[in-house]
């Protein structure tokens, strides 16, 4: 079965090589016969029509589709006439990576099968399976979104997803360079801004005020625990977010994160020890917008107070083990014809702090800066470029890729 599957992954990547007409997920351009700059400007980056779409789930509220749904004569059953399938495919050629003297051919260094559309009115669902850097495949979103309930503008959320999206969508950004403040895990906590299971309640005022609710299991995404579960703990986290449209140009949002995590810990004596870390986060970001340019920036505090999960019972006093988080980043885009831009750049600053005595030895600060090149050869055809600078380690890296897909 594996080798089945693993010759069929190869057969797709070949024919991805070797297609001249490929997206993000076009089966929404051809479920609605239109062009992927509708929504995107460039791939994978959205434009407010596109973020207008898919939070009205994957329907355009001006046309319809026709033909979508299978007529089956049954008013209760709700079928797809095609399942919307897309892939994607990036590939890289790396000079130093993370200082190590060597070129690399990272083809390909990701592989995504995606799916996703409206499931009957107001009920969509959105999906993607991925193989990234040749490691095991999985599943990252996962998702149903149940929209306009109570017919107000309230919006449900319920599967896998990145707790960040109601801030800065990671999957969307146009560099390698990640944002890497999203991803900190400080000691041994799972908790972090990157993918968690759970729900999101969302409400967007006239006024061009969003609010969000995230209730999520604080564990991350990896295999399953020990008890059978997906959360490690009988405590659930909690975020808030909120963001005013100041004008058409001027986005400000804020949003605050706690929650709180209990480690098992069974001794030879047939006790059983439970620490705990409490997690909190504060944060602010400010997206302005005045073509040719975007700026994008975020800044987070995060404090953990007993991230290493250790118990006065080993060490006596616990205090003073807590770990402090502060940065963000700051990305700059410029696209000199705005969506009609074939070219564009990208210029990403990544700053991450810890302050901790005991990270000595295991610091996880970061200080970069990305910068990208992009060039559109198709709509859903993206050659680019990039080079980051590690400033605490003094050494750069530089990339060529491609992004595709159909």
């Amino acid at each position: 079965m594996k080798t089945i599957f693993n010759t069929a992954a190869l057969t797709l990547i070949v024919i991805t090589m070797l297609t001249s007409d490929i997206f993000a997920i076009p089966a929404f351009a051809r479920k609605y016969n239109m062009t992927c700059k509708t929504c995107h400007s460039p791939f994978p980056n959205l434009k407010p029509y596109g973020d207008e779409f898919a939070g009205n789930g994957f329907v355009l509220k001006d046309q319809d589709a026709p033909r979508y749904f299978i007529d089956t004569g049954d008013p209760e059953l709700s079928l797809i006439r095609d399942l919307p399938l897309a892939i994607r495919i990036d590939g890289n050629i790396t000079f130093n990576k993370n200082n190590n003297e060597q070129s690399d051919f990272g083809t390909p260094v990701v592989f995504k099968l995606l799916s996703g559309g409206s499931l009957t009115k107001d009920v969509a669902y959105y999906v993607y399976y991925i193989l990234e850097n040749g490691k095991k495949g999985k599943i990252e979103d996962a998702l149903l979104m149940f929209n306009n309930l109570f017919g107000s503008e309230l919006d449900l959320t319920v599967g896998q997803f990145q707790v960040s999206d109601p801030l800065f969508k990671r999957e969307l950004r146009l560099t390698n360079s990640d944002y890497y403040i999203y991803k900190i895990r400080p000691g041994t906590s799972l908790v972090d801004l990157a993918y968690d299971r759970g729900i999101v309640l969302s409400y967007g005022f006239e006024s061009g005020t969003d609010i969000s609710l995230l209730i999520v299991n604080g564990t991350g995404i990896g295999e399953e625990f020990l008890s059978g579960t997906f959360d490690n703990d009988k405590y659930k986290n909690f975020m808030g977010r909120i963001s005013q449209d100041i004008n058409e140009n001027l986005r400000l949002g804020t949003f605050g994160y706690l929650g709180k995590a209990e480690r098992l810990i069974p001794l030879i004596s047939g006790e059983t020890l439970y620490p705990q870390n409490e997690t909190w986060m504060l944060g602010v970001d400010a997206t302005f917008s005045l073509e040719p340019l975007e700026l994008n920036v975020q800044y987070i505090e995060r404090d953990d107070d007993n991230p290493f999960f250790l118990h006065k019972y080993n060490i006596g006093n616990i205090s003073g083990t807590g770990i402090r988080i502060r940065g963000g980043f700051m990305e700059l885009v410029f696209k000199p014809n705005g969506d009609e831009s074939k070219w564009y750049a990208v210029a990403l600053y990544n700053y991450v702090n810890l302050e901790n005595h005991l990270l000595e030895r295991v610091s996880k600060d970061v200080n970069s800066l990305a910068v990208h090149f992009g060039y559109l050869l198709k709509r859903n055809i993206r050659l680019t470029a990039e080079y980051s600078h590690d400033f605490n380690n003094k050494y750069g890296e530089f990339g060529l890729g491609f992004v595709t897909a159909f």
